[in-house]
């Protein structure tokens, strides 16, 4: 047999006889080797959820939820609710558990000394650990997220993804040119601009586990990217929330995506009233098309996911009656935003301006009968 094939044959090798030792090890506690993974996992972290579990374990959910309930049954994990979020659900071990687990340590340890004879097994783990560490973060980014476009990396932040301390990934490129944008660079994109590298965006993420907890996809227009879908995934797979920006341009793959639970929390920029939209975007009224918008605001206000709509309120660009004409378009059930204009040399036409945080609450008072739950975000004094 040739040189070529001994790496996966061994490593099929490894596989399949550690999980032989372990199903014979472990018949006396009706445990079997997929099983045991989760099982240590949970005693070593009590307390944990099945989504952190599945990220720790990086195993798909569908067998993570199977295994974890043929534990339950088996006595030897059970399952209580938050006190402080009846939403989540946290594992424990029990006292059947606790019996066993010396035993199971012990198996353990006695397979890791068959192995490690005559070899040097420390290096052989510190090799290993290596090797797992580019399949994590390396093996699948050149096919899945070749093309991808990373325009910018915000490493924490505690207004973008509320009650979450998160980071935001800005992709490159929009469809819309909204002149007071403050992201010229992600509309325009210049000639020879240096975008992130996808690996090392992961491995920051990688390293920041249980630091941060969320993580934004911003852009520009997220839904522009054809890898959007494999970039969520493998950020959810590390047991990351996920919040989606989006100008609301591209109705199906937002459903998509929504439906596909892949993200956890949308934010929606309504940009102006109907009649002035089109000039709000920077874009030509006798061909510009309100309907794709109008789509993805009626399917975010039928969906279960969290959500959120908000305006950047311009002094130029928006006056009460514009915001009363949202207002009415959102309509009094929803959460919606009002942020206030940020100049900055990187905005894509200058010549803007803030209404004053004095004004902005003579705003808000303007709307809120129609929209109860409006909010201000961001403002600061003149």
């Amino acid at each position: 047999m040739s040189d070529q094939s001994n790496f996966l044959l061994n490593l099929s090798v490894l596989y399949r006889n550690t999980q032989k030792y372990f199903d014979r090890a472990l018949v006396p506690y009706d445990i079997g080797s997929g099983q045991l993974i989760f099982l240590l996992c949970i005693n070593e972290n009590e307390g944990i959820t099945m989504q952190e579990l599945t990220a720790l374990s990086e195993v798909d959910k569908g067998t993570t939820t199977k295994s974890i309930q043929r534990l339950i049954d088996q006595g030897y994990v059970q399952s209580r609710t938050d006190e402080k979020d009846h939403r989540v659900k946290r594992l424990y071990t029990t006292e059947n558990a606790s019996a066993i687990m010396p035993a199971v340590y012990e198996f353990r340890n006695h397979m890791r000394t068959i192995l490690a004879q005559d070899v040097d097994f420390k290096a052989f783990e510190n090799a290993l650990s290596a090797v797992a560490d580019n399949a994590r973060n390396r093996l699948f980014a050149e096919s899945d997220l070749g093309s991808l476009k990373i325009g910018g990396l915000q490493k924490m932040t505690l207004l973008d993804y509320p009650g979450r301390v998160a980071c935001t990934i800005f992709l490159s490129g929009c469809n819309f040119k909204c002149p007071f944008c403050h992201n010229r660079d992600l509309v325009f994109i210049p000639e020879r601009y240096e975008y992130f590298d996808v690996n090392e965006v992961m491995s920051y993420l990688e390293k920041r586990k249980g630091l941060l907890d969320g993580v934004c996809i911003s852009g520009g227009e997220p839904l522009l990217q054809e890898n959007l879908h494999s970039l969520i995934e493998r950020i959810r797979d590390m047991g990351y929330q996920i919040k989606l920006d989006t100008n609301g341009a591209f109705p199906k793959r937002l459903a998509d995506i929504v439906e596909k639970g892949l993200v956890d929390y949308v934010a929606m920029d309504v940009k102006n009233s109907p009649d002035k939209y089109a000039r709000t975007l920077g874009m030509n009224p006798e061909s510009f098309s309100l309907e794709p918008i109008k789509e993805s605001m009626a399917f975010l206000k039928s969906s279960n996911v969290a959500h959120e709509f908000r305006t950047t309120v311009v002094k130029e660009l928006h006056t009460a009656e514009d915001l009363i004409e949202i207002a009415k378009w959102i309509g009094p059930e929803e959460t919606w935003f009002l942020q206030q204009y940020q100049t900055s040399d990187n905005v894509i036409q200058q010549g803007f301006s803030a209404y004053t945080a004095n004004e902005m609450n003579e705003l808000k008072n303007q709307v809120i009968s129609l929209v109860p739950n409006v909010t201000l975000r961001g403002v600061k004094e003149g």
